[in-house]
């Protein structure tokens, strides 16, 4: 996840996103995505995975709480959940 992280916070930065990562979440609550990216009035919670691993269910509560405010709000808002196999698609999608 370490490399994932390091490659969408630089695609990132090129492309600019605004961009925040928690450096701890030992006080936050559980289940919160790894990302906040906003650019242009679109905000994106993004939750990062290694392949084969599934996210926990704290964090399919807020996946599934933030896809539904992303059907409401017509796209502006986006919930992903980001592997190492969608690189292609993640550039894609911060370009």
């Amino acid at each position: 996840e370490a490399d994932l992280l390091r490659n969408v916070r630089k695609w990132a930065d090129t492309f600019g996103w605004l961009c925040y990562h928690s450096w701890t979440s030992i006080h936050s609550p559980q289940g919160f995505p790894d990302l906040t990216l906003v650019r242009d009035g679109r905000i994106i919670f993004a939750e990062l995975k290694r392949d084969g691993k599934e996210p926990g269910d704290a964090q399919y509560t807020w996946l599934n709480a933030l896809a539904e405010v992303e059907r409401q709000t017509e796209g502006k808002v986006k919930a992903r959940l980001w592997r190492p196999a969608n690189m292609q698609a993640i550039m894609e999608e911060l370009r």
